[in-house]
Parts: structure tokens; C-alpha cells; sequence
């Protein structure tokens, strides 16, 4: 595949996804959703792939849409369904572990989307920012709703609302992300973790992604069915019964994510 706005590289069952427009902070274009997604469908479809991690090329990280895309003169509602929403909505489903690494800025939707990922690790030079409300703007690819969560509702009104730089560090404080790492180390500690994700038992943990992310919408009952559901499932695969084999044999597992 010959991309123009993002890298993929492909390498020990990780996939890096790179935003590659640094002149322009690596800010959405309608040309690099649809390389997005392409490449999303290419690393879904490849059953060597059990990691996804995204991280942009440069200074920054992600500085949301790019105003000078023609998109920023349409219409701005069905950008968000045709090209935002998908994204986030990609992100959350991929039945395999997504790191994000951010590198910089990570503003408007750019920071939205690194908080779609799974765990999130910043270079302490990183920043986020919910930069809507600058442009008379509403948060969007999922902002509303995960902030709320993650950060609590005065915290998310007021990020929202005020739209204040969020340094890395505070980040991490806050609970918006995993950790925050020296700049020097970013990529090399966000690759040690994708490349031991891969080689874990993926079809679980994709299984407990989809349990994590339906708990914020179901009752204990409810979540409490999909947990026996979703363990009998888990319990069903290669990846179960090499664990206990390992266990019983004393040695290693050996995971295929099946």
C-alpha cells in the first residue's frame, strides 16, 4: 500500500500506524481518513497483526482537523459520520490491543482519538487539548463521551469549556492516560509494550476490551450476563488451553491469539 498521509509498518506482530503530514502537525484531512481507513481494514484483515500502535510523525502528535481541508467549508455533521465517527468507532471495536504513543500536541479530535485507544502512553513535552470551543465548535470522535469517564464531569466541563492545555503529567494524574514517559523513551517503551500485547492471548483480551467498553452503558445484571458470556467464549479458545497446559507444565505459554 502507497500511503501519502500515514505509514504502516508491519513487524513482529505490531503494526505502527505513523501520521505522516508533520508540516502540518499531522491535523485530518479527508484524504487521510480514507487512507485510515484502508489501512485499518488491511491490519484487521492480516491475522499476523495482534497490536495496533499509532503515534504521528515530528513535533505533534495530532492537531485535530485541518482547517485548511476543503471539509472545513461542507458539512461539518456528516465529515463527523462519514470519517470521525468510523474512526473512533474502529479504534474501540479492533479485536486486538491499540497503543497509542503521543509524541506532541494531541488537540480537538487528534486528542479524542488517542483517548479511543486502549492505553495511551505521552512524551512528558506532549499536550492535550479540547480546542472546539475556540472555533465554536462541539467536542467530537467520542470526546463527550469518554472524558465524563475518565477525568469525572467537572473536570471534562471545564477542559471543554475553557479548552486549557492538559500537560502530559497531568494527564497521567488525572487518569486520562496510562503514563507519561521522558521524550527519549516514548517510542522505545510503547513498542516493548506492543510487542509483549502480541505475543498475549488476543482473542481474550479483545474480549475484555468489548466487556470494558459496554460497562459504561449496562447495569451490574447486565454487564454481569456478558461477563458469563464473554468467559465461556474465552474459555472455548486454543489460547485457554494453552494457558493452563503452560501452568500445569510449568513452562511458558506459547499464544496464537486463537
Amino acid at each position: 500500500m502507497n500511503f501519502q498521509t500515514i505509514d504502516l509498518a508491519i513487524a513482529e506482530g505490531v503494526a505502527t500506524l505513523t501520521f505522516n503530514r508533520p508540516d502540518k502537525l499531522n491535523s485530518f484531512t479527508t484524504a487521510m481518513h480514507a487512507e485510515l481507513r484502508e489501512a485499518l481494514s488491511a491490519i484487521q484483515a492480516d491475522t499476523n497483526v495482534r497490536c495496533l500502535l499509532i503515534t504521528g510523525k515530528g513535533r505533534g502528535f495530532c492537531a485535530g482537523q485541518d482547517l485548511a481541508d476543503e471539509v472545513a467549508s461542507a458539512d461539518i455533521g456528516a465529515t463527523v459520520e462519514r470519517d470521525y465517527n468510523p474512526l473512533v468507532r474502529s479504534l474501540t471495536t479492533l479485536p486486538i490491543p491499540v497503543i497509542c504513543a503521543v509524541n506532541g500536541i494531541a488537540a480537538g479530535a487528534g486528542a479524542n482519538i488517542a483517548l479511543a485507544c486502549d492505553i495511551v502512553l505521552a512524551a512528558r513535552s506532549a499536550s492535550f487539548i479540547q480546542a472546539f470551543c475556540k472555533i465554536g465548535l462541539v467536542p467530537d470522535s467520542g470526546g463527550t463521551w469518554t472524558l465524563p469517564r475518565v477525568v469525572g464531569h467537572a473536570r471534562a466541563m471545564a477542559l471543554t469549556l475553557l479548552g486549557e492545555k492538559i500537560s502530559a503529567e497531568k494527564a497521567e494524574t488525572w487518569g486520562m492516560i496510562w503514563k507519561c514517559v521522558d521524550d527519549a523513551d516514548l517510542m522505545a517503551e510503547a513498542l516493548k509494550l506492543a510487542k509483549h500485547l502480541a505475543i498475549q492471548p488476543t482473542k481474550g483480551l479483545a474480549m475484555t476490551k468489548q466487556a470494558i467498553h459496554a460497562a459504561g452503558t449496562h447495569t451490574l445484571d447486565q454487564q454481569l450476563d456478558l461477563e458469563r458470556d464473554l468467559q465461556a467464549a474465552a474459555a472455548a479458545s486454543d489460547d485457554f488451553k494453552e494457558g493452563v497446559n503452560a501452568f500445569l507444565e510449568k513452562r511458558a505459554p506459547v499464544f496464537k491469539g486463537a
